[in-house]
C-alpha cells in the first residue's frame, strides 16, 4: 500500500493512525500542501479530487479519509475501530461526522486561504473563524463523550474507536492554532490517554519524515 500524505494534514493523520492501529505497513508518498503539489497535473492523474490522503492498493486509489478508514475496517477486521451493535456503531459514526462535517472542512487550508487571500480578511479574523468552529464542534463532542465515553479515557466505550482516530488530529490542530481547549475536560482526558498509544504517537505530524 502507498499513502499519499502530508505531515500536517489532519485527514492524512487520521489515515496514518488507522493504518498503524491495524498493523499495516505502507509506503508514504509526500504531497506538500503549502507548495500546492496536490493541485499538480501529476497528482490529479492519481487522485482527480486533488486532495490528500489517497491510498493506493493493488493499482486502485481510494480518496477521502472516511472511505479509506472504512475500507481498512472492512478488509482488516483485526483491531476493530467500530464497536459491536448497530446503535453503538451509529453513535461512533456520528462523532466522526461531527469532526468531518462540522469542524474540519470549515477550517482546512483551502478555506483559510480563501478567507485571507480572496476575501481579504486579516489573520486575526481568520483565527477567530477557526476557533469559532472548533469551539462549536468540541462543545457538542464534549457532551457526547460524557454520555458515551468509557472510564478508560476513550471517546466511546472502553477501547479505541474510529471516533478517537478522527478526534485526535482535530485537537492537535486546535492546539496548533492556539485555540482554548481548557473548557473541555473530558476531551482533554481522551487526548491524554491517546497520546500514550504508540499508533497515535507514530502517526503524529512531528514524527513524520516530511515534518518541517
Amino acid at each position: 500500500m502507498k499513502l499519499y500524505t502530508y505531515f500536517r494534514s489532519s485527514s492524512s493523520f487520521r489515515a496514518r493512525i488507522a493504518l498503524n492501529l491495524k498493523g499495516l505497513s505502507y509506503e508514504p508518498e509526500f504531497v506538500h500542501l503549502v507548495k500546492g503539489e496536490q493541485r499538480s497535473e501529476g497528482y490529479k492523474d492519481i487522485n482527480p479530487q486533488g486532495l490528500i490522503p489517497a491510498l493506493e492498493v493493488d493499482g486502485d486509489v481510494l480518496s477521502q479519509s472516511i472511505a479509506i478508514i472504512e475500507y481498512l475496517e472492512d478488509c482488516y477486521p483485526n483491531m476493530p475501530l467500530l464497536p459491536m451493535g448497530a446503535l453503538a456503531r451509529a453513535r461512533v459514526r456520528s462523532m466522526v461526522g461531527l469532526v468531518t462535517a462540522e469542524i474540519q472542512p470549515l477550517n482546512n487550508i483551502a478555506v483559510l486561504g480563501y478567507l485571507k487571500n480572496e476575501l481579504g480578511h486579516e489573520q486575526a479574523a481568520v483565527d477567530e473563524w477557526y476557533e469559532h468552529w472548533v469551539d462549536r464542534g468540541f462543545t457538542a463532542l464534549e457532551e457526547m463523550v460524557v454520555r458515551y465515553g468509557g472510564k478508560d479515557g476513550f471517546c466511546y466505550g472502553g477501547a479505541v474507536t474510529m471516533a478517537d482516530v478522527f478526534f485526535y488530529p482535530q485537537i492537535w490542530n486546535a492546539r496548533r492554532f492556539n485555540c482554548d481547549v481548557s473548557k473541555f475536560p473530558n476531551l482533554l482526558r481522551v487526548e491524554e490517554r491517546l497520546s500514550k498509544v504508540d499508533a497515535f504517537i507514530d502517526a503524529s505530524p512531528e514524527n513524520q519524515p516530511d515534518a518541517e
